[in-house]
């Protein structure tokens, strides 16, 4: 039985296709598809029942699928224990988000991939929500607040968030002193998004309104310091601008929960030691 077989079985069953499944291999559909049947007529029974949404397992195949993926990691743990103290191979998929990734992410994947010659990196960056087990990820660098999910997340760092506006909006509207103030004023948004804010230990969402929207925290920056409105964004993406006076804060009185830069990582008991090697990297960076 081939293992590359295997391993690409439990790519399939983990993502829920054929095609995201080919993307993180690096291969092409129809090697993966030829692998599936090799495995099944080697097998004499049907693991994947394929629909138009992709593949879902058979009975036999969620049973199969477990010691498989079983094989699979004890294999990649011998080929980790044989190989020169520290280095790394394969692929290395990796989602990170677009108003950060390039400025602080991409050194630290330029670093790692420097340090493991062997190992290819491939980076996608998108302020959009990526589902990294249907598209195929290792990982990816999340920034704020985590939504409950099944993926497994480590913290890199803890990082706060401000509320800010320009000088020029706050003398001609007023800077909001209450959450209830806050609802009259524009605010500037990614989507329909909750505010998180604080007052003490109470915990308050308020649902802003507002005609600016981007899916690109760089652009809400730029519409803040434009004076369109009220921004809830990180620290680290205005602060160049409260220290020029561009942007101030505003209801400090009410500040927004602590959040963090994590790294997630599908489901799995042995995470790649090329995701552990990244997180101790990003970690080393923004210690």
């Amino acid at each position: 039985m081939d293992l590359e077989d295997l391993q690409t079985f439990v790519e399939v069953a983990d993502a829920g296709g054929v095609s995201p499944a080919a993307r993180r291999l690096g291969v092409s559909k129809s090697i993966v598809s030829r692998r599936l049947f090799r495995l099944e007529a080697e097998l004499g029974i049907q693991l994947l029942a394929r629909t138009t949404r992709g593949a879902a397992l058979t009975e036999a195949g969620v049973t199969f699928r477990e010691h498989a993926a079983r094989v699979c990691a004890e294999m990649e743990a011998a080929r980790e224990a044989i190989l020169p103290s520290g280095e790394l191979r394969g692929l290395l998929r990796i989602a990170a988000p677009l108003s950060f990734g390039p400025t602080h992410l991409a050194p630290v994947f330029a670093e790692l991939a420097r340090r493991h010659p062997l190992l290819h990196v491939h980076a996608y960056y998108s302020d959009r929500f990526v589902d990294i087990v249907g598209e195929g990820f290792d990982c990816a660098v999340r920034v704020g607040h985590l939504t409950d999910s099944n993926l497994i997340a480590r913290r890199v760092v803890p990082f706060h968030g401000l509320l800010v506006a320009s000088p020029e909006y706050i003398r001609e509207h007023g800077a909001p002193e209450t959450p209830d103030e806050l609802l009259t004023h524009q605010a500037l948004m990614q989507g329909t998004e909750t505010w998180r804010l604080t007052d003490g230990d109470r915990a308050i969402g308020v649902h802003p309104q507002g005609r600016f929207k981007a899916d690109n925290g760089s652009a809400l920056v730029a519409a803040a310091v434009a004076g369109l409105g009220i921004a809830s964004l990180p620290d680290f993406l205005v602060a160049d601008h409260l220290a020029s006076g561009a942007l101030v804060a505003v209801m400090t009185r009410y500040p927004v929960p602590e959040a963090g830069i994590y790294v997630v990582r599908p489901p799995g008991q042995h995470p790649p030691r090329k995701i552990l090697v990244l997180t101790e990297l990003l970690i080393e960076h923004f210690g």
